[in-house]
């Protein structure tokens, strides 16, 4: 059969993930060390795999409602209101997804139509872009600076606008920067569109793992910007959940309508078994959380100062668990990099150029791994390092 005939051309067209790319081969050398996937190196606390265990002992192994358990979403609503102070009703304002992807997939099916712009800040990561042009809308970048922190400043999204904007993304805590966006920073986007009517997608995936001391503030918690943004959270970075598959959105009950009804035929409900664990977690884990951000953030600062010492700039990541360092010096292209690197010294991280073409120049490397691991890959690195600045 002639496939080429037969495919859609649009998604035959996207590239594969530049995440994978690298941790596929590393995973099949070996004494190869990966620092290039976000995955939380800790087991999901066990109060939390408990009420996962319980929930299926007990027989709970059927559909939930096509927007999640009313437990949880009530719950969802409860950790928003004391953490953030921001008010969402259960009945209607908040859909449980397969992870924070499917919810970021189904907000901008949900409002984007052909034609339409979509304004994303990069680096970012690396899902925006392929979805929006499988809805038919078309991805417009703004370019973070590392003079500017990686923010998205008010002024360059200004430039941006047109008559065709229906989306911003705001992808903060920012993977691969780590970079984060102040409450003023945050109020400065927001009087750029406060007379618009475009809507906010705000990824905040990384909202608790923060180390500068200033609290995350959700975008729709800023005057004026709640009627207009869906947030996107979820378990898996947070509670080390990966592999439950298990996120949320909130946002303006006719768009989360719109994002449960795509949700409904495409899924039907997410899996019963996480729904239970996550009411767990949120009821009880806020300590496991802060061991892990304490001990994400000792990984941080052993990272940073590994790359500044061996004499590669090194932005001061805030958020996430991802370091964003400049490679230029050695005189590769990131993508050259990180080929050499994996196959000289067997180890693997991300070209900064899978997040976007400004990311040329960079690389990223998750912490998200143990400290052993890291500073070995340091040790590497630094070797690797040293070997091509002298030439």
């Amino acid at each position: 059969m002639n496939y080429d005939k037969l495919v859609n051309p649009v998604v035959s067209a996207l590239p594969p993930s530049g995440i994978r790319k690298f941790f596929d081969a590393a995973s099949m050398m070996e004494d190869a060390i990966s620092l290039g996937v976000g995955e939380p190196d800790f087991v999901t606390p066990w109060a939390i795999r408990e009420a996962g265990i319980y929930s299926l002992e007990s027989g709970r192994t059927y559909y939930t409602a096509n927007s999640g358990l009313l437990e949880l979403r009530e719950e969802i609503a409860r950790y928003n209101k004391r953490k953030y102070n921001v008010e969402y009703d259960p009945n209607g304002q908040i859909l449980v997804s397969v992870g924070g992807s499917e919810a970021i997939d189904a907000m901008i099916r949900s409002v984007v139509c052909p034609g339409d712009e979509v304004l994303i800040p990069e680096p970012s990561f690396v899902c925006y872009k392929p979805l929006t042009i499988m809805a038919g809308g078309v991805p417009v970048t703004i370019e973070t600076k590392e003079e500017n922190d990686f923010r998205l400043m008010p002024e360059q999204l200004k430039e941006k606008i047109t008559d065709k904007t229906k989306l911003l993304i705001l992808p903060y805590p920012n993977n691969p920067t780590g970079a984060v966006m102040s409450r003023a920073d945050l109020e400065a986007v927001a009087e750029v569109i406060r007379d618009t009517d475009i809507l906010v997608l705000s990824d905040e995936i990384y909202g608790e793992l923060r180390y500068s001391g200033e609290e995350h503030t959700p975008f729709s918690a800023i005057d004026g910007m709640l009627e207009r943004t869906v947030i996107v959270n979820g378990f898996s970075k947070t509670y080390a959940m990966t592999g439950w598959r298990l996120g949320y959105a909130l946002g303006p009950e006719r768009i989360i309508g719109l994002m449960t009804k795509i949700h409904q035929y495409g899924i039907m409900s997410s899996p019963t078994t996480s729904q239970y664990a996550a009411i767990e977690a949120l009821r009880s884990c806020d300590d496991d959380v802060e061991d892990m951000r304490r001990e994400y953030n000792y990984r941080r600062r052993v990272i940073v100062d590994g790359f500044r010492e061996m004499g590669l700039s090194c932005f001061e990541p805030y958020g996430a668990f991802y370091v964003f360092p400049c490679i230029s010096s050695t005189g590769m292209t990131s993508d050259e990099f990180c080929s050499r690197l994996l196959r000289e010294e067997k180890v693997a991280v991300v070209p900064g150029t899978a997040f976007g073409r400004c990311g040329e120049g960079f690389i990223r490397c998750s912490y998200a791994y143990s400290i052993e691991k890291i500073e070995e890959a340091l040790k590497r690195i630094a070797r690797f390092v040293e070997k091509y600045k002298k030439q």
